[in-house]
C-alpha cells in the first residue's frame, strides 16, 4: 500500500510519525558533518525541501530530541557512530521564511519576533544559575520583544553562549531561508537599511563566535559576501553549480520513478519527466522538483504546482525592466533555444536594476533556468528554461505585462492577423497607455531609458498568444537587413506577418504618419519578406506593418506586401 503523499508538511517528526511519503535524505547529516565546515550555506530554489531538511537536522542533533526513534530504519541509523551522536547538541533553530514586510521597520520587528520565539523556547535558562541577574533581565526583555537594538544584534550569539554554559557544550545554529528578508528589502526599497541590520546580526552569530559548534543556513540566493558576510572566512557555500549535496535537495530520477511505481503511476514516467525534471545541481543533471512530484502523487494530475506557489513578482519585474537584450534572450528561451551568460552566484541585489548578468544569475539560483556547460574559470554558462512547468511561468509573466489591458490586447492580436489596421490602432493605443511607461522606465548604467524595451515586451506578448501557430523570430537577417519581428505561419492558410517598429524623430520625419511610412518603406527596401518567399509564401499572403511610437501614442499602417510594393518608387513621405 502506498504511503500518503502529504502536501505542505515540513516538520520531520510529523512526516515520519504519520508515515507520510518520504525520500530518505538522512545521509546529508553524515555528508555535512564530515566536511567539518564551520558555517555552511546551501542555496536551492524554493520548495526544494530545504525546510524539511533543516527540521531533520534539528531532530537529529538537538538535545531536546535525545533518544528519538525517528531515524530508525533510515540510512543514517546504519552507522553506529551517528547513533551515538544523535541528540547531543544544543540547537538554535530560526526561520526567516515568513519575513515579507513592505518597510524596514516592519521587517525589523518581524525579525525580532522570530528571535523572541527562540528565546521563549529556551526560557528555562532564566531559572538556572548559568545566567547573572542582569543577563536574566536582558533575556526576559528579548523574550518579551522589548530589547534595544544593540541587544538584538548580539541576540543569536548571546543565546549560543547561554546554551553553552548550561549544557557545557557549544551550540549549533540553523537558519532557514536566511535571504527572504533581503529579497523583500530589494523589492520594497529598503535594501541598505536591511543590509546593515542583518550584517550586524550575522557578524556576531557566525564570525568568531567562540560558542558556535556548527552553523547551517539555507536560502534561494547567495547574497554577496560584501553585503552580509564580510569578514566571515569560515563560510562554505553550496550553490546550484556546486558538487556538494547534489542530490540532497530535490529528487533524483530513480527516486521519482520508484515513487511512481509505489503509487501505481508507472505509465506517467515520460510526462512527469517533461513537466518536472530538468533541474541541474552540480554534475547531477536530472533533478526533479519535489513539491510538484508530491502534489502529482497526491492528485494524480499534471499542473504547474511549483510555479503556482509564488507570485513570481521579482522575476517578472526584472525581465519587464530588463534591457532589450534581456527581452530578446527571453524570446529565444521561450522558443527552446539556450542562451549563454556570465554567471556570478554571489547575487548583488542592488545591481539587478542595470546588470543583465545579475538577472540571469538570480533566475538560475531561483530555479527558473537550468545550467549546462558551466565553466568555473570564466563563469560562462549555457542556460535554458528548466522544464515544461517553468515555461508556463515565463508565458504567464509575459501575459501579465498586459494584464491591465488584457481584453484590448487579445483584440489587437485578432485584428493584426485579420489585417484590420483601424482596430489595431484602437487596441494598440489602449495597450500602450497601460503599459508603455513601465516598459520605458528601466534604467541603464547611464540612467537613460530605451523605448525599444516596450516593443520587445510586446513581442513577448505575441509569443505567448501565437506560439504553436507561428514560428516567431525577431532581429534576424533577411534580404539586406534585420527585421524587427517576423511571424512565419506553421499552418496552411495563415498569412505571414512582418512588423517594423520606429520611434518618431522630429529631425527625420515630419509626423507620426511619416514615421510609420518609413517603417513600411524599410521592410520593402531591405526585402525583409525574402525569408517568407524563400519558404514558398506568396506575396498575396504576406502582411507588413509599420509601427510608429511617440510617448504613449502609437500609429500602425500596413497591409498586404503586394499592395505596398509601389511605395518603393514613391518619394517620402507617402501620400
Amino acid at each position: 500500500m502506498a504511503r500518503k503523499a502529504a502536501i505542505g508538511i515540513s516538520d520531520f517528526c510529523e512526516v515520519i510519525e504519520k508515515g507520510c511519503f518520504y525520500v530518505d535524505k538522512t545521509n546529508f547529516i553524515k555528508e555535512w558533518w564530515e566536511t567539518e565546515d564551520k558555517v555552511t550555506l546551501a542555496t536551492r530554489p524554493r520548495r526544494f525541501g530545504k525546510t524539511l531538511t533543516m527540521s531533520m537536522v534539528e531532530h537529529f542533533f538537538s538535545i531536546k530530541y535525545a533518544g528519538s526513534r525517528l531515524f530508525e530504519g533510515l540510512s543514517i541509523w546504519q552507522d553506529e557512530a551517528y547513533r551515538v551522536l544523535q541528540g547531543t547538541y544544543p540547537v538554535i533553530f530560526l526561520s526567516f521564511a515568513g519575513i515579507r514586510e513592505r518597510s524596514f521597520q516592519e521587517a525589523y520587528h518581524a525579525v525580532c519576533k522570530v528571535l523572541a520565539r527562540e528565546y521563549n523556547r529556551c526560557f528555562f535558562l532564566t531559572g538556572s544559575s548559568c545566567l547573572t541577574p542582569p543577563e536574566k533581565d536582558a533575556f526576559i526583555r528579548m523574550a518579551y520583544g522589548q530589547a534595544p537594538p544593540e541587544d538584538i544584534s548580539a541576540s543569536i550569539s548571546q543565546l549560543s553562549e547561554f546554551l553553552c554554559r548550561y549544557y557545557n557544550k557549544k551550540a549549533m545554529i540553523l537558519l532557514d531561508e536566511y535571504d527572504t528578508p533581503m529579497q523583500e528589502a530589494y523589492v520594497n526599497g529598503y535594501w541598505e537599511e536591511m543590509v546593515q541590520f542583518i550584517k550586524g546580526l550575522f557578524g556576531a552569530a557566525f564570525k568568531d563566535n567562540p560558542y558556535l559548534e556548527r552553523a547551517l543556513l539555507t536560502g534561494i540566493t547567495r547574497v554577496s559576501k560584501e553585503s552580509l558576510f564580510s569578514g566571515l572566512n569560515n563560510l562554505e557555500v553550496a550553490t546550484v553549480t556546486s558538487h556538494k549535496y547534489e542530490t540532497v535537495f530535490g529528487f533524483t530520477e530513480k527516486e521519482v520513478f520508484d515513487a511512481l511505481d509505489e503509487f501505481g503511476l508507472q505509465s506517467s514516467r515520460q510526462s512527469v519527466k517533461k513537466w518536472y525534471d530538468g533541474f541541474q545541481f552540480g554534475q547531477c543533471g536530472s533533478i526533479y522538483n519535489p513539491w510538484s512530484i508530491v502534489n502529482f502523487l497526491a492528485k494524480k494530475e499534471f499542473a504547474p504546482y511549483w510555479a503556482n506557489t509564488s507570485s513570481n513578482g521579482l522575476v517578472g519585474e526584472l525581465i519587464r525592466k530588463g534591457s532589450r537584450e534581456v527581452k530578446l534572450a527571453v524570446e529565444d528561451l521561450l522558443q527552446g533555444k539556450p542562451i549563454t551568460a556570465i554567471i556570478d552566484e554571489q547575487v548583488v541585489f542592488n545591481q539587478l536594476d542595470y546588470d543583465d548578468e545579475a538577472i540571469w544569475s538570480l533566475l538560475l539560483a531561483s530555479g527558473y533556468l537550468k545550467a549546462s556547460h558551466y565553466d568555473a574559470a570564466t563563469m560562462a554558462c549555457e542556460l535554458a528554461i528548466t522544464n515544461y512547468e517553468t515555461v508556463q511561468v515565463f508565458e504567464k509573466l509575459a501575459r501579465g505585462w498586459f494584464a491591465n489591458g488584457r481584453a484590448d490586447y487579445n483584440g489587437f492580436v485578432k485584428a493584426l492577423l485579420a489585417g484590420h489596421t483601424e482596430e489595431m490602432n484602437i487596441y494598440m493605443n489602449k495597450v500602450a497607455l497601460h503599459t508603455f511607461s513601465s516598459f520605458d522606465s528601466g534604467r541603464q548604467p547611464s540612467g537613460s531609458a530605451e523605448p525599444e524595451r516596450f516593443y520587445h515586451g510586446f513581442v513577448l506578448g505575441l509569443i505567448v498568444e501565437l506560439r504553436g501557430r507561428y514560428a516567431i523570430t525577431s532581429n534576424r537577417e533577411s534580404g539586406y537587413g534585420r527585421y524587427d519581428v517576423m511571424l512565419e505561419p506553421l499552418k496552411t492558410g495563415d498569412d505571414g506577418v512582418i512588423l517594423e517598429f520606429k520611434v518618431y524623430d522630429k529631425k527625420k520625419e515630419q509626423s507620426l504618419e511619416a514615421t510609420a511610412d518609413a517603417a513600411l518603406r524599410q521592410i520593402l527596401d531591405k526585402k525583409y519578406a525574402a525569408v517568407l518567399e524563400a519558404k514558398g509564401a506568396a506575396r498575396g499572403r504576406i502582411r507588413i506593418y509599420g509601427f510608429a511610437f511617440e510617448g504613449k501614442e502609437a500609429l500602425i499602417k500596413g497591409g498586404l506586401v503586394q499592395d505596398y510594393e509601389k511605395l518603393c518608387s514613391m518619394p517620402e513621405p507617402m501620400p
